[in-house]
């Protein structure tokens, strides 16, 4: 957009604005008297806002709103949608506010065009992170209302139309967005047509001369093979006829980008691409869909492996057709498409088929199957992920879907995008269902959860009470919504157990100032405002859990409490104050926490000495980590006491631990076949599970390095009397903490 004083050819702009506004008129013919007068105000606002810009092409710019409203008329949007479309463009570049919007045209609009400049303002930058928070931000206009897509879409189609007018040093930024961005979305919400023509306008103006020498192929070819294709248009068109079916025929070429991406992706000449003509049957009803693809295998033979049936199952946008590709006259593959008409508006207006067939059906029910649905689910990701890298992480593996459709053991189909695993089905029949999965059966079979799925798989999950979901999951799903629902559940549960943590400490810490309890919440209101105060918290539940990460010292918050408690009349219980003072662990400064392996994210055990039931134990108060347990005679506990003393807090092993705990073993064995296997065995005999293995290869011996999880001191010792039993074992001995 440049802006221009008006010059003596002012007349001459009118004229074509008008021109263009006139031929906008004849497209709205689905409109009731009314609203197409609100269009006609809207029209002459923005004509009077952008009097004197011209585009590059030194066209009025209003045009070019013209152009996007005619755009979304083709689509059959509503009247704000088409206001919002002719004023897209006022309130950026003509100083109209968003107030003066609303007095004039009312508050959706108003929102609309808002949502729009907004969206405008976006820069998509390489730096990924810059990228994730626009991408976020579109998709979120998106979610909240269809139409602000809808019309961003069309603005960026007519802007690719006339992009040779533009300086050629943007062809390659604006091109690429189209491609990256714009387009995916497009075919995300089922707008099959523009998605098609913004492919091929930016790969026109990323590639001109691959792009010009494609088209020229393609034009030869066009004329080499007409004959035949319209020898296949007879021929077809005659079938139909004598059985006496009304059907719509319509010829369909492959486009050049799609030619272009074939050609680049399995590395063929143009002469091997084969499939670049195709035919579109149009019918009345599914049942005639059906008769009809028998017409034509009647007719041709039939490509194996090449029908697809989109109408019993859907794809994920909405659209549904029968493909299948037959083999011509002279050898040629043809492809024909059947589908009935509304499934051909769908087809080629996705989302804005919604529009189309308002009379017809309620919008709720057409919305949500024709994609709304998805726009939705952004938002609950959106709820869950605050981290703009995070949310576009979750997103891309949805806008670039491949899919496979499987089974529940009810037969209900789920789509689902190609490298899905039992834990993405898990997810998408419902978020508890996914958080307590255990195990999983495909086709009957038990299988690892994160088994990929394949076109009609019949998946069963198994789920148990009180199951939790497992961080490693995050490595192998693939559907965002999986994604954020594990990494939404890990944090709470971090920050909730964490936070049960903080409370056990802070109460123990105030015990050795001798006070009993922690004061009540309620009761004490103003008591621990003052407190939350000083520690720079904003709520209880958050210094808890900063108390149980060890972002705070659990004794200086209770020396202060204790302070304001006394300030408010209560007064240190003496004998208290004795007791827990001589049973204090002499080098810690709290209380003891006993452990039993159910604490999960709040308390990790220090991969550094691997302590197990048993073992004398210390724990570290580590800074955002929680409570790192170490073995008492571990050097880097050691070196931590001695420069951070006040973080340690003594620990004790519960009397019934509920866990399997990991330590590492190292096994000396003899060279000789079959050594690995046998001490496998004996590890399993001994009820050890092996969690990792490694080994030093030397010219007779070999050190096996295990990571195995035991039960306690008195199950490792077993477990290492049993190897050193067992045949070419030299010697089998714990790795034990390394001294300071």
């Amino acid at each position: 957009m440049e802006p221009a004083v008006p010059n003596s050819s002012s007349a001459a702009a009118a004229n074509a604005a008008a021109a263009s506004f006139a031929a906008l008129l004849e497209k709205l013919d689905y409109l009731d008297s009314a609203s197409i007068e609100q269009v006609r105000q809207a029209y002459r606002y923005a004509d009077a806002a952008h009097l004197g810009q011209l585009r590059s092409s030194g066209e009025p710019y209003i045009t070019h709103p013209i152009a996007v409203a005619a755009l979304c008329a083709s689509w059959k949007l509503d009247v704000q949608a088409l206001m919002a479309a002719l004023l897209h463009d006022a309130m950026e570049d003509c100083g109209i506010t968003k107030a003066d919007l609303i007095d004039r045209f009312g508050a959706p609009v108003a929102e609309l065009v808002d949502g729009l400049t907004k969206l405008d303002k976006l820069q998509f930058n390489t730096r990924e992170e810059n990228q994730a928070e626009s991408f976020r931000k579109m998709l979120l206009a998106m979610a909240r209302d269809v139409r602000v897509i809808l019309i961003k879409l069309a603005d960026r189609t007519h802007n690719m139309r006339t992009l040779s007018d533009m300086p050629r040093s943007k062809w390659h930024r604006i091109s690429s967005e189209t491609l990256e961005i714009y387009a995916p979305i497009a075919h995300r919400l089922g707008l099959n047509q523009t998605y098609r023509e913004l492919q091929d306008l930016a790969f026109r103006h990323l590639h001109p001369w691959r792009y010009a020498t494609l088209a020229k192929a393609v034009a030869k070819s066009r004329n080499r093979r007409r004959d035949i294709v319209q020898k296949v248009q007879a021929e077809v068109d005659a079938a139909f006829a004598r059985q006496g079916m009304a059907v719509r025929l319509a010829g369909r070429e492959k486009t050049l980008f799609a030619i272009y991406q074939k050609m680049d992706a399995k590395h063929l000449s143009f002469a091997q691409v084969t499939d670049l003509y195709g035919f579109r049957i149009i019918v009345p009803t599914v049942t005639d869909c059906y008769t009809a693809l028998g017409v034509l295998h009647q007719m041709y033979k039939p490509v194996p492996g090449k029908f697809k049936d989109h109408i019993a199952i859907a794809k994920l946008n909405g659209y549904q057709s029968l493909h299948t590709t037959l083999v011509g006259p002279a050898g040629l593959n043809v492809e024909f498409q059947v589908r009935t008409e509304e499934m051909h508006v769908v087809a080629e207006a996705g989302v804005a088929a919604h529009w189309l067939y308002k009379a017809q059906e309620t919008d709720g029910t057409v919305a949500e199957r024709l994609g709304t649905k998805w726009l939705q689910s952004l938002l609950d990701i959106q709820n869950e992920t605050r981290d703009a890298a995070e949310f576009w992480d979750h997103v891309k593996v949805d806008l670039f879907p491949d899919a496979v459709y499987v089974f529940t053991p009810k037969s209900q189909i789920l789509a689902l995008p190609r490298g899905a695993t039992a834990v993405d089905f898990a997810y998408a029949i419902h978020s508890d269902v996914g958080d307590r999965t255990t195990a999983a059966r495909i086709n009957n079979e038990q299988v690892p959860l994160r088994t990929e799925l394949k076109n009609g798989d019949v998946v069963e999950v198994v789920t148990k009470q009180g199951a939790r979901p497992n961080p490693a999951w995050l490595a192998f799903v693939r559907t965002g919504r999986a994604r954020s629902k594990i990494r939404h559940y890990l944090k709470n549960m971090a920050q909730s157990e964490s936070a049960g943590l903080g409370e056990k400490l802070l109460t123990q810490a105030l015990r050795a100032e001798g006070m009993e309890q922690l004061p009540d919440a309620q009761t004490h209101a103003a008591l621990w405002e003052k407190l939350l105060r000083f520690t720079g918290s904003r709520s209880r539940a958050e210094l808890m859990t900063d108390i149980g990460l060890g972002k705070r010292i659990a004794n200086i918050v209770a020396k202060r409490l204790v302070l304001l408690l006394t300030e408010d009349g209560q007064r240190p219980d003496a004998l208290l104050l004795t007791r827990e003072r001589y049973s204090s662990h002499e080098n810690v400064s709290q209380g003891s926490i006993t452990l039993d392996g159910s604490e999960n994210a709040s308390v990790q055990y220090a991969p550094c000495c691997r302590p197990v039931p048993g073992d004398p134990i210390v724990g570290y108060l580590g800074r955002g980590e929680g409570l790192v347990v170490h073995h008492a005679q571990c050097g880097v506990a050691k070196k931590l006491q001695h420069k951070d003393g006040e973080r340690f807090i003594a620990v004790d092993w519960s009397d019934e631990p509920t866990r399997m705990f990991e330590t590492a073993i190292t096994v000396t064995v003899s060279n000789g076949k079959g050594v690995l296997a046998r001490i496998a065995l004996e590890l399993a005999s001994s009820e050890a599970d092996i969690v990792r293995v490694d080994m030093d290869d030397a010219m007779d011996t070999i050190d096996l390095r295990f990571v195995v999880a035991v039960r306690d001191l008195a199950h490792m010792e077993t477990v290492l009397r049993n190897l050193r039993r067992t045949q070419s074992v030299l010697r089998a001995f714990r790795v034990l903490p390394q001294p300071a």
